[in-house]
């Protein structure tokens, strides 16, 4: 998976997609959105969606694409390999959201919060493929809060499409699952190769897999805090970990 859009400048989110399958502008398609990286306090949060015409669903069950959580890292690999070379009718796009637009949303004076980004990063999501010429009938959503509130917010959103949203959904439906397994993929290659744009000499690449309760991911930010600057920008710093380890370990500024 090329990153080379984003790497070049990963202070800012990025969107990525494949080309459009022509079948897919002309026969009535299923969608499915799901997201990598809500949780952790490092790297990126990157929402997929993957498409195909409702005709080609065994098509693509027969990809034995599954939730991105039960394989392996390699198992992910082959089959985003499968999945983008099944580009006669698969199709995918990626919102890659950058950890300083994360934290600057949600640090801004109105509170622009994590669903809402989620939120707002699906529904762009869906709107490319649209205005792409996707000939949209189904989209398969892994739910972020109220599953009621999300699915009725898409379906007010996009009339004439039928929205489905369930938690577990990477589970449930395979186009979602493929979903899940491009934006996964995604994540896993903007953190193992992540550019620290702040010329910070030798950065220890050893930061786990960035969630907070990570043995690995906890030592690093011990490690990498600067009392006065804090952290660059591959962390969250809209996230309490972040937020207590400053508090306790950096100084204290007075505006």
């Amino acid at each position: 998976m090329d990153l080379g859009e984003f790497e070049a400048d990963n202070s800012v989110s990025c969107r990525l997609a494949s080309a459009i399958p022509d079948v897919c502008k002309t026969e009535d398609c299923c969608l499915g959105i799901d997201e990598a990286g809500r949780g952790p306090v490092l790297g990126p949060m990157v929402y997929g969606i993957c498409f195909c015409p409702v005709a080609k669903k065994e098509a693509l069950k027969d990809l034995k694409v599954a939730d991105s959580k039960t394989l392996t890292e390699a198992q992910r690999e082959d089959l985003f390999r499968k999945l983008d070379e099944a580009k006669s009718f698969v199709g995918w796009a990626l919102q890659i959201l950058s950890p300083n637009t994360i934290s600057t949303s949600m640090l801004q004076r109105s509170k622009y919060n994590l669903n809402a980004l989620s939120h707002d990063a699906a529904i762009g999501l869906v709107q490319f493929a649209l205005d792409s010429g996707v000939q949209l009938k189904e989209v398969f959503v892994d739910t972020v809060g109220p599953a009621e509130k999300y699915q009725e917010k898409l379906s007010q959103r996009f009339p004439g499409v039928e929205v489905t949203v369930r938690p577990k959904a990477d589970s449930l439906f395979p186009i979602v699952s493929a979903a899940s397994i491009c934006a996964k993929v995604a994540r896993d290659h903007s953190v193992k190769d992540w550019n620290f744009p702040e010329d910070l000499g030798e950065v220890d690449a050893d930061y786990g897999s960035g969630y907070p309760n990570d043995p690995k991911t906890k030592a690093w930010l011990l490690k990498e805090l600067d009392p006065v600057f804090g952290y660059p920008q591959f962390v969250r710093f809209s996230w309490s970990t972040t937020q207590t380890l400053l508090d306790s370990k950096a100084v204290t500024v007075h505006w």
